[in-house]
């Protein structure tokens, strides 16, 4: 191996995603390009065609006469616990016995010789059913008296009452937040292969291989240590693939163990969209009370999300809702309170936000109504609402908010963007243009990164330097486009002094890093990155002490330095130095393990430091409406994204920029809608729709804070960036907002419902045009 002069690859530095040249020309190996064994067999769901309804039985002659069918999997055939509920509370049966919760609902699956005598078989089964009533939003349910799925939460701090009744304002609202589907590239899929004695191994695209393993032994009825699940990648996730996997997994390992043959899952796209969770809506009733000036008093907010049939992850998104209620903004009294209600729709799960975002969004709209009802601009409103020092910095589940930016991260981005010219330009415009109107807004966010769960926390890694210098990385975390993995390998690379492409990055699988966290909270790189650090610093001891020993000097004299070992007077390769710790039976292998420390919470009080530290964000956005069809176009937006020190700039850049247009689809385009028979409508990308890349703002210009560092022990000084520049997409609907206020001359509020589709935007038009 050449040796250089310096470090290449190394931490802080712009380095290529180790899989993007795979990416691009379709090298990159998935999960359905895996090999398949002779012999294997293929499984599709049978799901239900009501949304609720007593299952009576299942007649599946005609599937079983058609040619090519193996057989069929039921609730019978689970031959150990027939629940995948990654909260163990038992409600998410792999297949219901007596119950038809949801339209789409998988009653069984079929196993055939190929995929599409399986999918067809599916359609021939004759479900016989007798049909309840149903409730399919969270106001129905509340009508219906449906339950919880899961322990709402209550956060209280202050004297609410009194402070409302002292106030010269008050502003009572609500606001429907619309959900979204992941629109993955790559749909759910797991392929099983079955062992000798209770053994299966798993390949899937789940980002929590961990909790797949449990779950199909749970299923099978054996230990988890019979059950390997392997990921090498996926083609993105976004949270739908943390707990949606389980299903999937179990039925091919279920398939698998039955008739002893390799067995492959892959829905279609339609029934990935209807039988797999979204992020949830949220309707969120808000009473905010505030003096003249536009600052605050109190804030009193009730959150109902659609939660689905089962609890899935929807106890802690709709907690970590409340926890970004407040999302920049100090309240000096407020109670917020959760409703997570049960409907008959697919339970919806994680989603890059977790919650956070339908938090945020209502902080935004009572900034926005209490603009309006003293006549300010926004941003004024938002700075007088900052957090700040002393009496100022507790959030209203009683944490400390002690790294504040935002004064610097605003002022900086409003004078980049040049926001006060372009605002007064554009009030200017919209006087004199009757039908073309603009509006402009700056947003912030402060999001909290730890999971809110304190034991999903921690992180494992394996290191392993081989005897000719190379190194094998292998962590808890997996892969699914947004570059983890070479974030993960700089570190190791710049801990060892080695070149990057030193580091070989291997598959996530349990049977070398146990008991991992979902890749999740944006907390990967954070995790795994100080896990593998911490193996590292394991193997470099042992190097040290053994250099040190042999070579007679201290082991401040031992020092790793681009691709060589200093001892004392003396420079070795690295490679010459690691055979030489071979030969004098140095371990070269370590278990690292990291746990996030300061971080606790106790739910029942509502209080505690659930999160490690904050990230901060800043979005100027500017739109063009027409007011005689709503239709919409986004001129310019200027982001401004706090990560601290920046592991990999470029990387950063782009997840910064894929969460803005994500976060901008949700609130303007992503619509999911269902009839009243509850059947999923928008199931397809012909119904759905995401951003196209002529979406994207016209002028996009994405900076990182790079003055920020993390006042906490994180890896390298970094900050996570998966999920907090998710919420910069929030500019654009306040953007919307203020263009479709001008109609009116800026006097009201218009009350926007998200996703602000052109059709949402005419009837709001509309309904200013015509006045109160």
């Amino acid at each position: 191996m050449k040796d250089n002069v310096s470090i290449i690859g190394s931490a802080h530095t712009n380095v290529k995603h180790d899989s993007a040249n795979k990416h691009v020309t379709g090298r990159a190996d998935y999960t359905d390009d895996i090999a398949q064994p002779e012999g294997t067999l293929h499984a599709y769901l049978g799901v239900s065609d009501v949304a609720h309804a007593k299952l009576l039985g299942i007649d599946f002659t005609d599937v079983l006469a058609t040619p090519g069918v193996v057989g069929v999997l039921t609730a019978d055939d689970v031959p150990g616990v027939n629940d995948i509920s990654p909260t163990h509370l038992n409600d998410e049966p792999v297949f219901p016995t007596d119950a038809i919760q949801f339209h789409g609902q998988p009653l069984f699956a079929v196993v055939a010789e190929t995929r599409d005598i399986a999918r067809r078989a599916a359609e021939l089964a004759k479900i016989n059913y007798e049909t309840l009533p149903h409730a399919l939003d969270p106001i129905a349910a509340q009508e219906a008296g449906y339950p919880h799925v899961t322990a709402p939460l209550k956060l209280e701090r202050g004297d609410v009452a009194p402070a409302q009744a002292a106030a010269p304002n008050r502003i009572k609202g609500r606001m429907n937040v619309g959900g979204q589907d992941h629109m993955y590239l790559e749909g759910h899929i797991a392929f099983a292969i079955p062992g000798e004695d209770d053994d299966v191994i798993v390949h899937c695209s789940t980002q929590h291989p961990s909790e797949a393993q449990h779950m199909v032994a749970h299923v099978l009825g054996v230990p988890s240590n019979a059950v390997v699940v392997n990921v090498r990648r996926m083609g993105g996730g976004f949270g739908g693939k943390e707990s949606q996997m389980n299903l999937f997994c179990a039925v091919a390992a279920m398939a698998a163990k039955k008739w002893n043959r390799a067995v492959k899952i892959r829905p279609d796209r339609d029934q990935d969209m209807t039988a797999t969770g979204k992020r949830h809506d949220f309707v969120i009733d808000y009473d905010v009370a505030f003096d003249d000036d536009g600052r605050i008093q109190a804030v009193e907010g009730s959150f109902a999300a659609r939660c689905g049939f089962s609890a899935d992850l929807s106890g802690p998104v709709t907690d970590r809702a409340l926890f970004h209620a407040d999302n920049a903004y100090f309240y000096p009294n407020v109670r917020l309170n959760s409703h997570p209600m049960k409907t008959n729709t697919v339970s919806n799960t994680a989603f890059r936000g977790f919650g956070g975002p339908q938090g945020v969004i209502a902080a935004e709209r009572m900034i926005e109504e209490i603009a309006y009802a003293t006549g300010q601009d926004p941003l004024d409103v938002r700075k007088a609402n900052f957090y700040g020092t002393d009496d100022r910095n507790i959030t209203p589940y009683h944490q400390e908010v002690e790294d504040s930016i935002l004064d610097r991260l605003i002022g900086e981005l409003e004078e980049t963007s040049e926001y006060r010219k372009r605002r007064q330009d554009i009030i200017e415009f919209n006087k004199t243009s009757p039908i073309l109107k603009k509006g402009i807004a700056l947003t912030p966010v402060k999001f909290g990164i730890s999971f809110t769960a304190t034991w999903y926390n921690q992180a494992g890694a394996l290191v392993h330097v081989y005897n000719d210098g190379s190194i094998h990385l292998n962590h808890g975390g997996t892969e699914m486009g947004q570059g983890l993995n070479t974030k993960v390998a700089q570190v190791v690379a710049e801990a060892f002094q080695v070149d990057f492409s030193r580091i070989k990055i291997t598959k996530t699988t349990t049977e070398k890093v146990p008991n991992t966290s979902a890749t999740a909270a944006s907390s990967g790189t954070d995790l795994n990155g100080m896990a593998a650090l911490n193996a590292v610093e394991q193997i470099k001891a042992r190097l040290v002490k053994f250099a040190a020993e042999n070579w007679d000097v201290t082991p401040e004299d031992v020092a790793f330095h681009a691709n060589q070992v200093h001892i004392g007077n003396e420079v070795l390769p690295f490679d010459t130095f690691i055979k030489q710790a071979y030969l004098a039976r140095v371990q070269l292998s370590a278990a690292g393990f990291y746990k996030t420390p300061k971080i606790h919470w106790d739910r029942a009080k509502g209080q505690g430091r659930p999160f490690y530290y904050y990230s901060y964000g800043a979005s100027c956005s500017e739109v063009t409406i027409d007011t005689l069809t709503g239709e919409y176009r986004v001129e310019r937006t200027d982001l401004l994204h706090d990560v601290g020190r920046s592991l990999n700039p470029v990387l950063d850049k782009g997840q910064v920029e894929g969460a803005f247009i994500q976060g901008m689809g949700w609130l303007t385009t992503e619509e999911l809608w269902w009839d009243d028979a509850g059947r999923l409508r928008t199931h397809a990308p012909s119904t759905y729709k995401i951003p196209l890349a002529s979406d994207r703002p016209r002028i996009f210009n994405v900076n990182l804070a790079d003055w920020s560092e993390n006042r906490e022990l994180t890896i390298k000084r970094s900050k996570a960036v998966g999920e907090p520049p998710f919420m910069l997409g929030i500019s654009v609907l306040e953007a919307l907002s203020m263009a479709v206020a001008s109609v009116a001359d800026y006097r009201e509020c218009p009350r926007l419902d998200a996703p602000a589709t052109p059709e949402r935007v005419l009837m709001a038009v509309s309904r200013l045009q015509k006045g109160p």
